[in-house]
């Protein structure tokens, strides 16, 4: 088999390649995709987005906006020092966020079916 042959056969090859890369790349980086968390604090914000979004009674009016929780839950950092994540049937969770110049703390409770947000405060 000449070069030129095996050279055609290689680009063929390597544009099919080309194709499905771009098609599994679009599709990963698009509204409608898929997102891979390897690490832990992306794994627990991932599992709380997935859920029913619930509000303690007690928590003030002014911090029962769902695009602060979803700020929280997209950009937060899992203090896993703070968190308690062993205890059954709900763990507790403590994130940190800067908004808006201020940082704040989430204490949310992540139970199987439902997330509830216990309180916000300033961060120390």
């Amino acid at each position: 088999m000449g070069f030129l042959k095996r050279l055609g056969w290689y680009l063929v090859g390597l544009s099919i390649g080309m194709l499905f890369l771009v098609f599994f790349l679009k599709k990963k980086s698009g509204e409608g995709g898929f997102e891979i968390c390897y690490f832990p604090n992306c794994r627990v914000l991932k599992d709380m987005r997935s859920k029913t979004l619930t509000f303690a009674e007690d928590l003030p009016e002014q911090y029962r906006d769902t695009t602060l929780i979803i700020r929280f839950l997209t950009h937060g950092d899992v203090d896993f020092g703070k968190s308690d994540t062993k205890s059954e049937p709900c763990k507790t969770y403590y994130i940190s966020n800067e908004i808006e110049g201020k940082n704040l703390e989430l204490k949310a409770t992540n139970c199987k079916d439902k997330m509830v947000v216990e309180t916000i405060s300033p961060l120390n």
